[in-house]
């Protein structure tokens, strides 16, 4: 599923950065949603990217962690493999806006576009299987999985309080959480395995 995920994302994305009216069509504008029942932008955003660097960023994080966690998901649940696997990057996708829907409903001009919040909530579900796990940061500098879950939830809250880029940190931070709570709602005992792991090593 991660790869069938990537490539149509890689082929709406780049096919609508040389049709605006596509972009338009399917970015997240929280107005739309809210007062023009327009609801398939709570999904149709995370198909369409601000740019090229936009795009691979997220494609190649995903591809990185999607792997793992289908592999976990084969491992732990089965035949529901999939489904949960889908219900895990759209619902981090949907999830990762409810905040934007909210605070923006009466902003007809704040759009948003990118899978960003589906990826991280795939990227903390790998951190919360497996917490002392490297992660390469940048591609270069190893930091263990719940330092960067942690750098990652304190930077993402800041900006987004701070609120001076063109960036949609309030959903990285949502997504993220969703991304880490999913695995504790379909199997609750899953929390102590994590803790578990987590203090194996401290």
């Amino acid at each position: 599923m991660t790869l069938i995920i990537i490539a149509i994302t890689a082929f709406v994305s780049i096919l609508a950065f040389s049709r605006e009216d596509l972009m338009d069509k399917l970015q997240f504008n929280a107005s739309k949603v809210v007062h023009k029942r327009e609801y398939y932008r709570l999904v149709s955003h995370g198909f369409v990217h601000a740019n090229w660097e936009h795009l691979i960023v997220n494609m190649i994080v995903l591809f990185s962690f999607g792997r793992v966690i289908e592999a976990y998901f084969e491992y732990g649940f089965g035949r529901m493999a999939t489904a949960y696997y889908l219900i895990l990057y759209f619902g981090g996708m949907i999830v990762s806006n409810l905040y934007a829907i909210y605070k923006y409903r009466n902003n007809f001009y704040y759009n948003a576009v990118g899978a960003s919040g589906a990826v991280s909530a795939v990227l903390f579900a790998a951190i919360f299987f497996e917490p002392w796990n490297k992660i390469y940061f940048f591609g270069v500098l190893p930091i263990p999985g719940i330092v960067f879950a942690l750098l990652y939830l304190a930077y993402s809250y800041y900006m987004g309080r701070k609120q001076n880029d063109n960036v949609a940190h309030d959903a990285h931070f949502l997504g993220a959480v969703f991304g880490f709570i999913f695995p504790i709602l379909l199997n609750s005992s899953l929390f102590q395995r994590f803790m578990d792991k987590l203090f194996m090593v401290i």
